[in-house]
């Protein structure tokens, strides 16, 4: 299935149903009295949340989507039927927001979760509302209202407790893989992970689910590289897991790289410095990797105070302890 993490959709409401202009008409009563029903209220649209959904893909594809009209008002003081609303799947992360004005309508934020994204209109009022003890036969009844309308703009976030944030082909699918039940594409070229992968984890009593994302380059926070459409998957994250990779030339000081990571992070959004964070050397299973670990580790520890694990998620070395620091964590 293919991800899509964006949607610009437009919703219409039903429009309400017409009041009815209507009078008794029996058997002996020549002059009856008005009995014009109301119109129906107009459907609305409305979000539900299915935890079931990973995309926005199908919305995506669809673009438009429209509400029933109420029905009108009828003899006997009988009231329209109300229009049947447009019930819209969507993934659990779901940000909705005006397009024109980038408001947040919305944060879809568990299963379940039920938003009306644009009301059905009111349906207008029969003619025996109007009655008066000055107007007791009045011929007037009002028309429907509009439902809203509405350009609307999506934007899938994970809901994850953990994000893996490093450089393209630091170990992070080969992570997520060793430790989860997700199956990402692993390969030894940039960027092989062009899609988020979540997996959920276990340790002991605890369940948590980590996100393993495209690689962050130097000015992802402007869109280069993968760019946001990275950086906002990590930011529902509790736990930020810094891995590192010195087998790549190009970032072979650990300390520079950390920093490097995180004021991409701190340059897209202030707050991520707030965030907890592990920090991760990977590929241990290299023996010239792991001969540098102890100078690493004292480089990075002038930069940070976050516990520094050694690890290969190829053989396994390091794995179980840094599952259980990332429980404990989140």
């Amino acid at each position: 299935m293919k991800f899509i993490d964006e949607a610009k959709i437009e919703v219409i409401a039903g429009k309400g149903g017409k009041g009815c202009v209507s009078f008794r008409r029996e058997k002996y009563v020549p002059l009856g009295g008005p009995n014009g029903g109301d119109g129906g209220k107009g459907g609305d649209v409305v979000f539900l949340a299915d935890e079931g959904l990973h995309t926005l893909m199908d919305v995506s594809y669809r673009r438009r989507f429209r509400a029933k009209n109420g029905g009108h008002g009828g003899g006997g003081q009988k009231t329209g039927a109300g229009g049947d609303d447009m019930v819209v799947k969507v993934p659990v992360g779901t940000v909705v927001k005006d397009f024109d004005t980038g408001e947040i309508i919305c944060d879809i934020s568990h299963h379940g979760q039920r938003e009306v994204v644009a009301a059905g209109g009111k349906g207008g009022r029969g003619n025996m509302r109007f009655a008066t003890s000055t107007n007791q036969a009045p011929r007037m009844a009002e028309p429907g209202m509009p439902g809203e309308e509405r350009m609307l703009k999506l934007e899938l976030k994970l809901l994850a407790d953990v994000g893996l944030v490093g450089f393209p082909n630091a170990g992070k699918s080969t992570l997520i893989a060793a430790v989860s039940n997700a199956r990402p594409k692993i390969a030894d070229y940039p960027f092989t992970t062009k899609v988020p992968n979540l997996g959920l984890v276990r340790m002991d009593d605890r369940d948590f689910v980590v996100a393993d994302v495209p690689g962050l380059i130097e000015g992802a926070h402007e869109g280069a590289g993968m760019g946001t459409a990275f950086l906002k998957h990590i930011e529902r994250t509790r736990l930020l897991v810094y891995l590192l990779d010195m087998s790549d030339h190009d970032h072979t000081n650990p300390a520079e790289s950390y920093v490097s990571l995180k004021n991409e992070l701190m340059s897209f959004r202030e707050d991520f410095s707030q965030y907890n964070e592990l920090i991760v050397l990977t590929k241990m299973d290299i023996p010239e990797v792991k001969e540098l670990a102890d100078e690493a580790s004292a480089l990075l520890k002038k930069e940070t105070k976050a516990d520094i694990y050694c690890i290969s998620a190829a053989t396994g070395e390091g794995v179980k302890e840094l599952v259980r620091a990332m429980a404990e964590n989140v």
